[in-house]
């Protein structure tokens, strides 16, 4: 009588576990910003106008890649929406455009953003909300060193 006894609340903890651990998978997955079962949104920023508005050919063509990878069924399932916005290569511009990416669009990362001085005016304010910058469009070592330019 006394092994039953004993081994009632260890059972009884092994049963509440178990519903515990069950509930996590009925439970709504939640995954981090601009991610979904369905989409994967990503931004960047770029001189739709100004003085390099040429470079913008780049953006078009990310854009369309990104389109053809969607109408092909898109990365396991989802669709990857890429938000492009005109910074003007202005850094002013590009903090604005940036924050807004970040905070009303709420992607997951950055991608390939143009230019040393558009990138530098964003790097402490992305470092802080740690928002991923892939693939940075600059030729300035400072990118490569993932200690001092995280």
């Amino acid at each position: 009588m006394t092994s039953c006894s004993c081994r009632f609340p260890f059972v009884s903890a092994a049963i509440v576990v178990l519903v515990g651990l069950a509930s996590f998978a009925w439970a709504e997955k939640k995954y981090g910003p601009g991610v979904t079962d369905t989409e994967i949104k990503i931004g960047q920023t770029y001189p739709y106008s100004g003085p390099i508005s040429s470079y913008a050919t780049i953006a078009r063509t990310q854009l369309a890649y990104f389109e053809k990878i969607n109408a092909e069924g898109g990365m396991n399932g989802r669709k990857i929406r890429l938000i492009s916005l005109d910074d003007g290569y202005q850094p002013p511009k590009t903090v604005e455009q940036t924050r807004k990416l970040v905070e009303d669009d709420q992607v997951l990362l950055l991608f390939q953003s143009l230019g040393t001085p558009t990138v530098t005016a964003i790097q402490k304010y992305v470092n802080a909300r740690k928002v991923p910058t892939l693939f940075i469009a600059s030729g300035a070592s400072r990118w490569g060193d993932y200690k001092g330019s995280p």
